[in-house]
């Protein structure tokens, strides 16, 4: 079950809550009833397969 993050705009109380994909959002804070946002953490890239690095994107034009 993945774990969202959500910050009162009102009081910027900040905590962590196990939710199913299908959960509705919450929407109010647990300290004062304000309005909450959820907070999207950084996401890891990985390039993988031919063409992502200099040295990979495809050889050379052909001389006549």
């Amino acid at each position: 079950m993945p774990t969202y993050t959500y910050v009162c705009k009102e009081c910027e109380h900040q905590f962590d809550v196990q939710q199913a994909l299908k959960d509705a959002d919450l929407v109010k804070c647990p300290n004062c009833q304000g309005e909450l946002r959820k907070v999207f953490g950084q996401v890891g890239v990985t390039f993988k397969g031919p063409g992502f690095y200099r040295n990979d994107s495809g050889s050379a034009p052909k001389a006549d």
